[in-house]
């Protein structure tokens, strides 16, 4: 497997103006679109968390992409990035809204 289909797992968290702008819906998207697989979710302290699994590329994109695009009424303060890990296989089939 070249180093650019290692599979990786990461939890994160976005803090900012993240619920009620549809921020999941462009996640889970955004997430489908790179074939990356995991969950999102509303939180009661107003921010957004969640996981990502897939090839560590496209993983990272997600990182970049989290904290500075969102939904396009969203204002993101920050992102948090934690628990990374090589995993050898998927934990999720899908990229799913939980609530």
């Amino acid at each position: 497997m070249a180093e650019g289909d290692t599979l990786v797992s990461v939890d994160y968290e976005i803090f900012g103006k993240v619920q009620g702008v549809f921020f999941c819906k462009y996640t889970q998207a955004e997430g489908k679109r790179l074939g990356l697989v995991g969950w999102v979710r509303n939180t009661d302290r107003g921010t957004v968390q969640g996981q990502l699994q897939g090839p560590i590329s496209k993983v990272g994109h997600m990182q970049e992409w989290l904290p500075r695009r969102g939904s396009p009424k969203s204002h993101i303060n920050r992102a948090n990035f934690n628990n990374e890990k090589v995993i050898l296989n998927l934990d999720y089939s899908d990229f799913q809204i939980v609530k």
